[in-house]
């Protein structure tokens, strides 16, 4: 019996209009599960932040969770909008809970990690995070790669929901006082994410949040792709491209595409 499939071209069409596109179920409730409590265990280490005995960040997550490279439902939704070339190069979690709830302002992700510092022109400037290189790319490479963020709990809109300025991502790398001006202009989205629920977003996209007003734990794998190489530079951990990836998804995935409204408007499902 075919299910209910996803419309890749309105995933495909969300993205290239407002840089954004929410799908629901996408990781299953059990290997959500296996990802959580694989956080759980981590141990105290270099870019692993804790407070109070309990993770709330980690920054290079592909050492502690490995099984992150296997989320073939995520990285399919990846080659929907990026092609088979696409690469996992970046994972990091962010965890909002009441004695960790921070305020993110509007921003676009405009850095990168790479396995070493090399002069290279057109990137820079260079800073170090957690011990790994980072440095500003070319705005091209910016333009190439697409962010997961996949959801491990409920985050309605008063658990510190990300906000974002549909189709920013557009207008290439931003000025502060750009960016400002388009937070006068512009009216934000904010994407509300169910559990196993997974927030696509172009990383040029304008985006911030707030500190959860009724604060409750809010894990959020990000997982960075990239559709490019980088000249004269190698990306951190490249994990091996989407084109070995063949499994089709038959379990029910809903498109939630971003408008000018405050809350993203929902896209039908197609049906084969």
């Amino acid at each position: 019996m075919m299910m209910p499939a996803l419309d890749e071209s309105l995933v495909r069409s969300a993205i290239e209009r407002d840089g954004f596109v929410v799908v629901e179920d996408v990781v299953p409730p059990a290997l959500v599960d296996v990802v959580t409590l694989a956080i759980d265990r981590a141990a105290p280490a270099f870019g692993v932040r804790q407070r109070r005995g309990s993770t709330y960040a980690i920054r290079n997550l592909l050492e502690v969770v490995p099984e992150l490279a296997n989320l073939s439902a995520v990285q399919e939704l990846i080659r929907v909008v990026l092609g088979a070339d696409a690469q996992l190069v970046r994972a990091i979690l962010f965890d909002k809970r009441p004695d960790a709830n921070w305020t993110v302002g509007w921003h676009q992700d405009t850095t990168i990690a790479v396995r070493q510092r090399k002069d290279v022109p057109g990137f820079g400037p260079w800073s170090v995070k957690a011990g790994v290189a980072h440095v500003r790319p070319p705005v091209q490479v910016l333009q190439s790669m697409l962010t997961a963020r996949v959801h491990l709990d409920d985050c309605p809109a008063q658990n510190g929901a990300l906000h974002v300025l549909p189709g920013t991502h557009r207008s290439g790398s931003l000025s502060p006082q750009a960016i400002e001006d388009c937070r006068l202009k512009e009216e934000p989205s904010v994407c509300e994410v169910a559990r196993g629920g997974v927030l696509l977003m172009r990383p040029l996209l304008l985006h911030a949040s707030a500190p959860a007003a009724a604060p409750a734990r809010r894990r959020v794998v990000h997982l960075e792709f990239a559709s490019c190489t980088l000249q004269g530079l190698e990306w951190t951990t490249p994990v091996t491209p989407l084109e070995k990836v063949r499994d089709r998804r038959s379990q029910p995935r809903e498109a939630v595409a971003g408008s000018s409204t405050r809350s993203a408007s929902r896209i039908p499902e197609s049906r084969s």
